[in-house]
């Protein structure tokens, strides 16, 4: 039986390029480190993909839908909603994409018109330890549902750039709650087991695994709108696992000799001719 979703939240749509690390088919994920200001590379390692953070970074989920039709997305970090802030579900509330177009998801939801920061942080100072649940620690998921088709569908303009900020919708009411999917399973950072060498095998070890924390608050507007999903379970779910580097590298996930991102050499480095010395 279909599934009609329950309070969900659609998302200010932005055009945007596609992301060569994105992972997904019907929606690219990327992981977009806003200190730094660069995407942060995707490594594959046994079947799992894994991006390489920094203790005291902010950064932001950037999210591409790839498909002419509206998309629900149920997003979690480190196994926890990040509208309501629940232990993450496949029936619980998400974003929904419009066509062809990429959101950029900042932090926790903490109202229609603000979220705190997503910060990584060591694990026992990410919200998903100081809430309790601390086991899932180190994972980006998303559960993606296609909507329900009309029998006579409505034709659909082409996709347009949608302004920066909306207004949420006062006259919205919440629908009743979808039945509980059933939960996928628990998904885990690998223990560091590969190192490079017993010194950095050490050092990752002593650093510890890392995490999301709840930063400091800032604007982020969305509103709600109504989405009845074609299933209960999801069309597509994508995991991204994330730790510091010098922890991925002890994995066996990043190679030792490969150098951070960003030290590499700059072509154009600078932008206007100067004036002469």
């Amino acid at each position: 039986m279909n599934t009609v979703g329950k309070v969900l939240l659609g998302l200010t749509a932005l055009m945007a390029s596609a992301q060569a690390a994105a992972v997904g088919r019907l929606v690219d994920l990327t992981v977009y480190d806003r200190t730094s200001q660069q995407e942060l590379p995707v490594y594959r390692h046994d079947g799992r993909y894994y991006v390489a953070g920094q203790p005291g970074h902010r950064y932001q989920i950037q999210l591409r839908s790839q498909e002419q039709m509206r998309m629900l997305g149920v997003l979690s970090v480190d196994g926890v909603n990040v509208l309501s802030g629940d232990t993450a579900d496949w029936s619980q509330t998400g974003y929904v994409l419009q066509p062809y177009a990429a959101a950029d998801i900042l932090g926790w939801r903490k109202s229609l018109s603000e979220v705190a920061d997503f910060v990584f942080a060591d694990a026992p100072r990410s919200y998903a330890a100081r809430t309790g649940r601390p086991d899932n620690v180190g994972v980006i998921g998303i559960a993606v549902f296609l909507p329900r088709r009309m029998i006579h569908p409505l034709p659909m303009p082409a996709p347009m750039p949608m302004p920066e900020a909306s207004t949420a919708d006062q006259r919205m009411q919440p629908t009743e709650p979808a039945p509980p999917a059933p939960a996928a399973p628990a998904m885990q950072a690998p223990p560091v087991t590969n190192a490079s060498t017993p010194a950095l095998a050490a050092k990752a070890r002593a650093e510890g695994p890392l995490g999301t924390g709840h930063g400091e608050r800032e604007n982020s507007v969305v509103s709600y709108t109504d989405f009845e999903r074609a299933s209960s379970s999801p069309n597509e779910v994508i995991t991204v696992y994330y730790d510091t580097r010098e922890r991925l590298i002890a994995q066996g996930v990043i190679p030792g000799d490969m150098p951070p991102p960003g030290t590499r050499p700059d072509p154009f480095p600078g932008h206007f001719v100067p004036d002469p010395r």
